[in-house]
């Protein structure tokens, strides 16, 4: 039987609303599993479990759909205020469990609100499917159309989060921007079959206090969220920003600025000398020649500025993927006397790029190359951890260059920092290795590389051309040698640990490093 012009235009609602609640639900996931990512690292196993305990919500949801047999409308619109009260707060409350409770009480809170958030979501489609066929649409249609929408609209979702919602909103506003939709559907709704529900007022009312809670948090989250990270950091913070690659975050202390990147510490004003002396100046004395230098990472524009100390240079490429990082190191005042004004210099080009894609495109042949890249805490950045990135280096060195690499630390992630020393020998350079002791960071480790043969007798006879704070060349040859605790020689439950090249087929370097650094 054919249904009425009317009923015709309530099915249509019914198949808009599948559509925006899809979008909704794409978004709360990929949402959920940026924010797990940000605060506990581990993107792929963040996002792994985000998408199988949404999924599991979501057949719970389902089954439980089978016991809703009368006001349809009614429980629809009680869905959607319960999920845009749960998502709407998801952010904001995993900050500030974070803050307040801890890692692990933080996780738990997301696990659950993971789960609910499926759970609720689950429930939509299967009320909305017989809410269509209530009216009088065929059962076959229903569900196709109702699929079709959802499945179709979810694509605009998950593109409009990695292109529009994060990058303008940031994790907080776009988490309150997605539940004051839910809100609006839900009120929609309620006007749309005013007719079929008990207290159409009384929900609308509900609608709309609701959305005005969550307005309040889209326009003050981000500053409650900004005084819960406070409690993250020792010292004030003087700037944060969320970019298209990474959160920054700088704090400040009388005579000590400190940069952190997704929250892991990058400098500290008080010591970063020895960090950069030790990156900078031990290669630079090595290579035969000093015209030509690439600098990954560093956007900070700190050993820039130790790498200008040498006259004899023509050009410095840096390499950094974040141009906000170098637009800060350029605009922002404090980073600006720290680092010199280094990035400004007319010898200095900055590429912002990914710097595996850099090396494949670019030619150009280099005497020194110095990766200051952030640790390897997830997928993308493994990648430049890897014997196949460390031969593009090779491939790009001149010879008699040389090579250093950050590389974390020898004493913290021993297993994870000799298995870089490792990799790096897997790509046919001849590898030492040396440390230094930064009070911020603790003991800091580098990894040393050239692709010709090289004795400790040439690092123990190395000359400083340049005025340093920090090293000098008599301790220089102390700076590679290993405590038992902290050389290659690993004694894991009394078996001998064998290191082994990470690569990115096989990116053990991840779970090393993770292992090491989650109680830091």
């Amino acid at each position: 039987m054919a249904i009425t012009k009317e009923q015709r235009k309530k099915v249509n609602s019914i198949y808009l609303s599948s559509g925006l609640v899809s979008i909704c639900g794409i978004v709360y996931q990929v949402l959920y599993g940026a924010v797990g990512s940000y605060l506990f690292g581990d993107g792929v196993l963040f996002y792994s479990i985000t998408i199988g305990l949404f999924l599991m919500g979501m057949g719970i949801g389902a089954i439980s759909s089978e016991r809703v047999h009368n006001g349809l409308t009614d429980r629809f619109i009680q869905i959607e205020y319960a999920i845009a009260v749960i998502g709407g707060l998801s952010t904001l409350g995993a900050f500030y469990t974070l803050a307040h409770y801890g890692t692990e009480t933080s996780q738990l809170y997301m696990y659950l609100v993971i789960t609910l958030t499926g759970a609720l979501t689950g429930l939509e489609l299967p009320i909305l499917i017989r809410k269509a066929e209530a009216i009088g649409e065929e059962s076959r249609k229903s569900v196709a159309r109702v699929l079709l929408t959802d499945y179709g609209f979810s694509l605009i979702g998950a593109v409009g989060f990695a292109l529009v919602l994060r990058p303008w909103l940031g994790l907080i506003q776009t988490a309150f921007f997605i539940a004051i939709i839910n809100i609006s559907i839900a009120i929609w709704i309620s006007f749309r079959f005013r007719d079929e529900i008990k207290a159409p007022a009384v929900y609308q009312l509900i609608g709309i206090l609701l959305a005005l809670g969550l307005m309040t948090g889209f326009l003050y989250g981000e500053k409650w969220s900004n005084g819960f990270e406070e409690r993250l950091y020792a010292d004030p913070i003087v700037y944060s920003a969320d970019t298209n690659y990474q959160r920054i975050v700088m704090t400040k202390e009388p005579g000590d600025i400190r940069l952190y990147l997704d929250g892991q510490l990058q400098f500290a004003e008080s010591d970063e000398h020895r960090y950069h002396e030790a990156l900078v100046h031990v290669p630079m004395s090595l290579a035969e020649q000093r015209s030509n230098i690439l600098l990954l990472g560093g956007g900070d524009g700190i050993a820039v500025r130790e790498l200008l100390k040498y006259p004899e240079i023509q050009t410095i490429d840096v390499v950094d993927l974040d141009p906000e990082m170098t637009r800060l190191a350029t605009e922002h005042a404090e980073l600006l006397r720290i680092n010199q004004g280094s990035l400004l210099h007319d010898k200095v080009t900055v590429h912002n790029a990914d710097a595996y894609q850099f090396l494949l495109q670019n030619q150009n042949w280099y005497d020194v190359i110095i990766a200051d890249l952030p640790d390897p805490n997830n997928e993308a950045l493994n990648k430049l951890y890897t014997d196949g990135f460390y031969k593009l280096i090779r491939n790009h060195l001149n010879p008699g260059g040389f090579v250093s690499i950050q590389s974390t630390s020898p004493l913290f992630a021993t297993k994870a920092y000799w298995t870089i020393s490792k990799t790096v020998e897997a790509s046919d350079m001849t590898v030492e290795n040396y440390h230094v002791d930064v009070p911020s960071f603790g003991n800091w480790g580098f990894t040393l590389a050239s692709r010709e043969d090289f004795t400790m007798e040439q690092i123990s006879q190395l000359e400083l051309q340049v005025e340093t704070d920090y090293l000098k060349e008599e301790i220089i040859p102390s700076l590679f040698h290993f405590g038992k605790d902290e050389d290659e020689d690993i004694q894991d439950n009394g078996q001998t640990f064998v290191l082994e090249a990470n690569t990115m087929n096989r990116p053990i370097l991840l779970k090393l490093y993770s292992d090491a650094w989650q109680y830091y």
